[in-house]
């Protein structure tokens, strides 16, 4: 049984729990008592004794069985295949018994690992029987349990509430947690990765080429990994993404707050917004298939150079996908503002663009503000469009028809293939990323600077 049927199954015993609690409930209250808490809140403590534990019990199940599989199945191989080996081939070996065990089979496995196959498929469907029985008899007996505390003193809304509480706090710890994960593992792979390569070299070179050796006699064996082209790549893109969305997007906004009427306004908002929701696959062929040609056509008639992956493909493009955060941030400020204070310059004889200009504007700072930097955060983790329309070469250049390539990129590109994982050029990928990481922590720290020095409160 998949996990997402099981999912449905406890939603479903949840449900079932509601009802039955809140049926409690109501045959309390018609039989004359008065209740401390209204029905539906009985209903709410059953569900949640139902499907809380329930839910708990499989995710831990799902994070522990394919370990204890793998633990099961290794003490189970013959001792030929698990003796003086290293982890590397043990590691083979499931992978290979899992193989097997899925019908992908290469050539023609030995006795053991097709008997070893045999027993790990055993127990995945035993572990899934088991996982299904206890969840059921785990939301059953919470059920039973939380029926059992009904009666009408029972404090039902309170203890929801505690319940609800205590969730909301787990939810934040994690949340916490796993931000603390993400930069303890980008900390530690990157203090791996500048122990091989110096932090100077990696931060103010200038030569990107991040090639390691394969055999220790193999020619042009050294790597570059001086990184201020992929940084520069990373800025000159977003640099020309701003470009186009800053004065479309602030403008855009401008006119459907000051000037358009209702039935414009209703129709022009909703497809600005839909550009937030076009996928950046589609954003990225748009540029490779559309806008590259354009510019690259557009430039040699002009008798210029153009390369056929460009930046200035790339950061037009980013600069559109990224329109609707300037403009929906800017829109939302600038009709924030109240009215009082157009209609108080219109009063001093300010016309309407410089009642824009002087008042609306400056006041509605902070949330065009923190819209403009959300849409630079968003232009500088952008990674598909770049990939199909600006190019993989690192090129340290001002030139926007020519092609670069960015951090995300380079990411990328860094963790796929077949190379160690402790190799510099791997180990690259999380330098790069610690950087990223620290870039929008400063401009995040950079927007609540300005909102906190020029928000203005009203009245």
């Amino acid at each position: 049984m998949s996990v997402s049927l099981l999912f449905a199954i406890i939603m479903a015993l949840a449900l079932v729990g509601y009802l039955l609690g809140r049926a409690n409930a109501s045959a309390l209250k018609s039989s004359g008592n008065t209740l401390h808490s209204i029905p539906p809140y009985h209903g709410y403590y059953v569900a949640l004794w139902c499907g809380l534990p329930a839910f708990v019990l499989v995710l831990i199940w799902q994070a522990a069985q394919s370990s204890v599989i793998d633990q099961l199945l290794i003490a189970s191989l013959p001792a030929h295949l698990t003796e003086g080996v290293s982890a590397a081939r043990i590691s083979l070996v499931l992978g290979e018994i899992k193989n097997v065990a899925a019908g992908r089979l290469f050539g023609t496995p030995e006795p053991a690992v097709l008997a070893a196959a045999e027993r790990y498929a055993s127990m995945q469907s035993t572990a899934s029987l088991a996982l299904v029985v206890c969840t059921l008899a785990v939301a059953v007996a919470g059920i039973a349990f939380a029926r059992a505390r009904l009666a009408p003193d029972f404090r039902a809304r309170n203890n929801v509430d505690n319940i609800l509480r205590w969730l909301l706090i787990i939810c934040s710890v994690l949340a916490v947690l796993t931000t603390l994960g993400i930069i303890l593992s980008l900390v530690i792979e990157s203090l791996a990765f500048f122990s091989r390569v110096p932090v100077l070299e990696f931060l103010f070179g200038m030569n990107w080429s991040p090639q390691t050796p394969i055999r220790a006699d193999q020619v042009a064996s050294t790597g570059a990994f001086g990184a201020v082209p992929v940084f520069w790549g990373t800025i000159f893109i977003s640099a020309i993404a701003m470009f186009v969305a800053l004065p479309v997007g602030l403008f855009s906004a401008i006119y459907l707050v000051e000037y358009a009427d209702k039935r414009i306004r209703s129709i022009v908002k909703p497809l600005l917004e839909i550009l937030a929701g076009i996928p950046t696959i589609v954003y990225g062929f748009f540029a490779v298939l559309t806008v590259a040609p354009f510019i690259r056509e557009f430039g040699l008639s002009l008798g210029l150079d153009v390369a056929s992956n460009s930046a200035l493909a790339a950061g037009g493009v980013m600069g559109i996908m990224i329109i609707p955060f300037i403009s929906s941030f800017s829109d939302d400020a600038i009709s924030a503002v109240p009215q009082s204070m157009r209609d108080g310059a219109y009063a001093l004889g300010a016309t309407k663009a410089e009642t824009i200009r002087q008042v609306l504007l400056p006041a509605a700072l902070p949330g065009i503000v923190g819209g403009v930097l959300l849409a630079v955060s968003r232009a500088i983790g952008e990674t598909m469009i770049v990939v199909m329309a600006a190019g993989l070469t690192a090129t340290l250049t001002a030139n926007p028809l020519e092609g670069v390539t960015t951090v995300t990129v380079q990411i990328v590109t860094l963790l796929i293939g077949d190379t160690e994982f402790d190799s510099p050029k791997t180990l690259a990928a999380f330098g790069l990323g610690l950087v990223l990481f620290i870039s929008t922590l400063a401009l995040n720290i950079v927007a609540l600077q300005v909102v906190k020095r020029y928000r203005e409160r009203y009245e």
